[in-house]
């Protein structure tokens, strides 16, 4: 126990520092002036605050979410904090064609893009499974099925102008959690996907960045709601959430972590995966992927 406190702690506090402090020194604002971002379920909550923060940074900006009547609420806004541009574009990602068709009106309008930012997700109660099955298909569809058709849509604009993909999930696709199993499918499987691509661009050479972002209870007013007499944790602001998120996808950090305890962010940083990964690769033929 001596040797813990003397010697092991102080190393992990280093370490914890360093992870959670030197990607911000290196973030600048101006990093995003000008660049062209597409955001996801930006009419209210984390979204809507990453639309301000773009704005703020002089970004140009395309909004979406179902709701007509507040993306235009939140373009007019991100207008007055000093975005390059501001759009919007209404619909339902239940509706894969939808996906696709965001992505050609926002490049036409931009002119290409430089950052796709995926935030929506169809909103989940804490309940027990019941064996309902079309609950968990349309979680599916929104939550995950949308998010690789709408990059699938942006990749080739992304490769012109090696761009970001940043895929904002939860502490839900990386431990098991009881009352929200459909929730919890589709947020492993963003993590099981966009993780095999980011490992797949590197072998061929893609300049697109991937960064998955872990993120704890968020307080916003959906997520308070849900939460409301179920857990007994409090949810950390959507504001300095948002930030931060653009600052992993500027950055081009391959995951981050934000709204969780120290202790839950140290134990999910799991070198093992990595090691294996790493090691995996020896089995593939790597010269006859590359070149097909």
């Amino acid at each position: 126990m001596a040797f813990l406190k003397r010697s092991l702690l102080p190393l992990l506090g280093i370490f914890l520092a360093y992870f959670y402090y030197s990607a911000n020194d290196k973030f600048r604002p101006e990093m995003l002036r000008g660049k062209r971002v597409i955001v996801t379920g930006a009419s209210k909550g984390i979204g809507e605050e990453i639309a301000y923060h773009l704005a703020k940074m002089g970004a140009h900006v395309v909004v979406t979410a179902r709701s007509k009547g507040a993306l235009q609420k939140v373009v007019t806004r991100c207008l007055e904090l000093g975005a390059a541009s501001a759009h919007h574009v209404a619909g339902t990602m239940e509706d894969m064609a939808f996906a696709e068709q965001l992505v050609a009106q926002a490049g036409a309008v931009l002119g290409g893009l430089d950052m796709l930012v995926l935030n929506h997700i169809t909103i989940a109660s804490l309940e027990l499974f019941r064996g309902d099955v079309q609950l968990v298909r349309r979680t599916m569809d929104v939550n995950f099925l949308s998010y690789v058709a709408l990059s699938v849509a942006a990749l080739p604009m992304l490769k012109q102008s090696n761009g970001s993909i940043v895929v904002v999930s939860s502490m839900a696709g990386k431990i098991s959690s009881p009352l929200i199993a459909a929730y919890s499918a589709s947020k492993f499987a963003l993590d099981g996907f966009f993780s095999s691509i980011r490992t797949e661009f590197s072998l061929t050479k893609v300049n697109v960045s991937i960064t998955l972002c872990i993120l704890g209870l968020i307080n916003t007013d959906t997520a308070v709601k849900a939460v409301a007499g179920k857990l007994n944790i409090r949810g950390s602001p959507k504001e300095e959430c948002a930030l931060e998120i653009i600052k992993g996808g500027a950055l081009r950090q391959e995951e981050l972590y934000y709204g969780n305890p120290v202790w839950t962010t140290l134990l999910m940083l799991n070198p093992g995966r990595k090691l294996l990964e790493l090691l995996s690769m020896r089995n593939y033929n790597l010269d006859k992927l590359i070149n097909n």
